[in-house]
C-alpha cells in the first residue's frame, strides 16, 4: 500500500523512504552530509550527520522516541519542535513501513554525546535500545535487509538510485550525497551549490544552448519557497520541464507549472513588444512558441502540500500558481533587460517557432478533416474492426506491406485493427510540428489513433486502448521501433503514461519435427527457450527456422505467435523515470553526435546480438 508494489519499484522506493528522511534534516538546516551503500550481503544503509532521530521516553508513549518512529505509522508529528515545516514525506510513514518490509533492521542514533542502537526482525525490536557509549558523531543510520518472502527480487540496480540521489543533489544545494557499492567497489559523490541552476545545465549538458547562463531566481512569498531555473536551447524542439513540490516530482505538473506556464507567456510577449521584435500588427506568442526549446526545473517548498491525480504526483495548491507566476515574471523580465543578446535569440527562436505553429495548424486541419471521415476511407491502407468500444479494440502498427497483409488475413476482425507502415517513420526528435505533420506515415497514424496532435491532442478520444507495435526481430525492426517510441514519448505522452502501449513480441523461431499427423510445431521466443524445445522434442530430424522478419509468416503462424490474445506476449510499454526517458531519447535520437557516440563506445563490449 505504502510502496506501491513489492517489485523491483518498490524495493527501491524503500531505499527512497530512508534518504527522504535524512533529506528532510537537511532542508532544515541540519545536515550536509549523506552516505548511501549498498553493502555485500544484500543490506542498504543510510548515514547522515543531522540531528539524530529522538532516542528520549516518550511522556505518553511509554517508548523510546526510535521505536517509536520504527514501529507506528506516523510518528513524526508527535515529537513537537522536532517536526519539520517542510517534509518531502507524503505520507510521513517512512522509516516503520521500510521495518515492516525487511527481514532486519538495525538502527544507530548518535546524539546528545552517546551512540545507541536497536535491532529488528521483520518490525519487532529483539530488545529494548541500547546505549553503546560515548560518541562525537552525530546522526542516524539505518540498515536494512529486505524480506526475501515480500520481494521476489532483492536486486538493487545501481542507475536508478544514483539517478534518484542526483535528483536529490541538485534540489537540495550544498547537501554531500555519496553512494557506494561495495561488490563492484564503486563511489559516487553528488554536490552541486548551484542547485537546479546546476539541473538544467546537466539536462542541456548534450545540447546547443540559446542562453549560456541559466535565469535562475530564489525567493520566499508567503511562507512557501520558490526556485526557478531556464534556459532554452536549440537542439530539439520540444519542452522539458521538470516540476517539484518538497523534493517529490510532480509528473502530473499542477498549480506550481499552470503559473509558470502563465508568467512565461505573459513576460516573453510583455518584452519582445517593449523592445520591438513583435510589432503593433503583430499577434502574441503563444504559450506552445514560447516553450519551444525551453529547459526549465521548478522547485516549491511548501508547508502544508496537496497532491491530487491518479498517482498523487499533481501538485493542488492553488495559491502556488500566482506565486510560481510572480517570482518567474519580476525575474525573468530582470533577466532578459540585463541580457539583450540571449532576449533576442530566446524571441526570435519563439517567433520560427510561431511560423511552424501557423504551418502545422494549417496540416493538422487537413489530418481532423480526414479523422472525420469513414474509416473504410481512411489513408494509410488502416484495416478498421468493427467493436466501436474503445476499451475493446486493438490497433496493430506492421511494419511493411508484407507483413501487414499477413496481419490483416489473420487477425480478429471483431476487435483488431491493422495499420501498415511503409519504410521508417520521420525522427520526430529533430523535427518541428510542421514538418512532422507534413510526414504521410505519421498522419496515418495520428488520423488513425483519433487524439488529435498538439494543442488538441485529447487522449479521451483515443480510438483503441491497445496500441500494438509489431516489427521484425532485425536492427531494422528495432530502429523502427525506437523511431515510433520517440514519437509516442514526445507529442502523444498520456498514451503512453496511461498504459495504452505495447511491444509485440514475434518469435524467433519455428522447430518443426516429423510430418504430417505426426508433425510437432513449437516456437521459441529466444536462442535458450530454442535449445530446450530442441532438447524437449528428443531423437529424429528437428527442422529450426530462424525467422528474419513478420513477412516471413504466414497469416496462420502470425495469428497462434503473435496476435491470438490466448498464446501471444505482449509488453507493456512503462516509464518508471521520465528525466531518464528524456534523456535517453535526447542521448539517442537528437542531432547532436558525439553523446550517442560516447554511449556505443561506452556499451559496445555488452553487445549480445549485432546484425551487421
Amino acid at each position: 500500500m505504502y510502496i506501491g508494489s513489492t517489485d523491483s519499484r518498490g524495493l527501491h522506493h524503500l531505499v527512497q523512504e530512508i534518504v527522504d528522511n535524512s533529506i528532510d534534516e537537511a532542508m532544515a538546516g541540519h545536515c550536509d552530509t549523506i552516505l548511501v551503500t549498498l553493502h555485500s550481503d544484500g543490506s542498504v544503509s543510510v548515514l547522515d550527520n543531522g540531528r539524530g532521530i529522538p532516542v528520549d521516553m516518550h511522556p505518553t508513549e511509554k517508548k523510546v522516541g526510535l521505536e517509536m518512529v520504527l514501529t507506528e505509522l506516523h510518528a513524526g508529528a508527535k515529537f513537537g519542535g522536532d517536526g519539520y515545516k517542510i517534509s518531502g514525506g507524503l505520507h510521513g510513514v517512512g522509516a516503520s513501513v521500510v521495518n515492516a518490509l525487511s527481514e532486519r533492521l538495525v538502527a544507530e542514533v548518535y546524539r546528545d554525546g552517546r551512540a545507541h542502537r536497536q535491532s529488528y526482525r521483520r518490525g519487532i525490536p529483539e530488545g529494548p535500545m541500547e546505549v553503546l557509549g560515548p560518541s562525537t558523531q552525530r546522526g542516524t543510520l539505518i540498515r536494512w535487509w529486505a524480506d526475501g518472502e515480500i520481494f521476489a527480487d532483492r536486486t538493487y540496480d545501481w542507475e536508478v538510485i544514483a539517478d534518484r540521489l542526483r535528483e536529490l543533489a541538485f534540489l537540495t544545494k550544498g547537501v554531500v550525497i555519496t553512494l557506494v557499492d561495495e561488490p563492484r567497489d564503486l563511489r559516487y559523490t553528488f554536490y552541486f551549490e548551484g542547485g537546479i541552476r546546476a539541473f538544467v545545465r546537466h539536462l542541456n549538458a548534450s545540447r546547443t544552448v540559446v542562453n549560456a547562463r541559466p535565469m535562475y531566481v530564489e525567493r520566499e512569498i508567503e511562507g512557501n519557497l520558490v526556485e526557478l531555473a531556464v534556459q532554452y536551447q536549440s537542439t530539439t524542439f520540444t519542452e522539458h520541464v521538470l516540476t517539484y513540490a518538497n523534493n517529490i516530482n510532480t509528473e502530473e505538473g499542477g498549480a506550481h507549472l499552470t503559473g509558470f506556464r502563465s508568467g512565461l507567456t505573459v513576460t516573453l510577449n510583455k518584452y519582445a513588444r517593449k523592445a520591438g521584435l513583435l510589432k503593433e500588427q503583430d499577434p502574441n506568442l503563444s504559450g506552445d512558441d514560447v516553450r519551444d526549446g525551453l529547459t526549465a526545473v521548478i522547485s516549491v517548498k511548501l508547508r502544508e502540500p496537496q497532491f491530487e491525480g491518479q498517482t498523487k504526483t499533481k501538485l493542488g495548491n492553488s495559491e502556488v500558481a500566482g506565486q510560481v507566476s510572480a517570482v518567474l515574471s519580476d525575474a525573468l523580465m530582470q533577466f532578459l533587460e540585463e541580457n539583450p543578446a540571449d532576449a533576442r535569440r530566446i524571441v526570435e527562436q519563439s517567433l520560427t517557432a510561431a511560423r511552424a505553429r501557423q504551418a502545422a495548424a494549417r496540416a493538422r486541419e487537413l489530418v481532423q478533416r480526414k479523422s472525420l471521415l469513414e474509416s473504410t476511407t481512411l489513408p494509410g491502407k488502416l484495416a478498421d474492426c468493427s467493436e466501436r468500444d474503445p476499451e475493446h479494440c486493438e490497433l496493430f502498427i506492421v511494419e511493411g506491406d508484407s507483413a501487414g497483409g499477413s496481419a490483416k488475413q489473420g487477425r480478429e476482425r471483431r476487435n483488431q485493427a491493422i495499420l501498415p507502415l511503409r519504410g521508417k517513420i520521420l525522427n520526430v526528435e529533430k523535427a518541428r510540428a510542421d514538418k512532422i505533420l507534413a510526414n504521410e506515415e505519421i498522419k496515418n497514424l495520428i488520423t488513425a489513433l483519433g487524439t488529435g496532435f498538439g494543442e488538441g491532442m485529447d487522449v479521451s478520444r483515443l480510438r483503441y486502448h491497445r496500441i500494438v507495435l509489431m516489427a521484425d526481430a532485425d536492427v531494422d525492426g528495432s530502429h523502427i521501433r525506437t523511431l515510433l517510441l520517440t514519437f509516442f514519448w514526445r507529442h502523444l505522452q498520456p498514451v503512453v503514461q496511461g498504459g495504452y502501449l505495447y511491444l509485440a513480441q514475434p518469435p524467433l523461431y519455428k522447430i518443426t519435427k516429423g510430418s504430417g499427423r505426426q508433425q510437432r510445431v513449437e516456437y521459441a521466443y529466444s536462442d535458450p527457450e530454442r535449445d530446450a524445445k530442441i532438447k524437449e522434442l528428443g531423437g529424429g530430424k528437428v527442422d529450426v527456422q530462424r525467422y528474419k522478419g513478420l513477412g516471413e509468416m504466414n497469416p496462420e503462424e502470425l495469428w497462434e505467435t503473435t496476435m491470438d490474445p490466448e498464446r501471444r506476449i505482449l509488453l507493456r510499454v512503462m516509464v518508471d523515470d521520465a528525466l531518464r526517458a528524456d534523456e535517453i531519447f535526447d542521448r539517442l535520437m537528437g542531432s547532436d553526435v558525439e553523446p550517442r557516440r560516447r554511449f556505443i563506445q561506452t556499451h559496445a563490449r555488452s553487445v549480445r546480438n549485432l546484425d551487421v
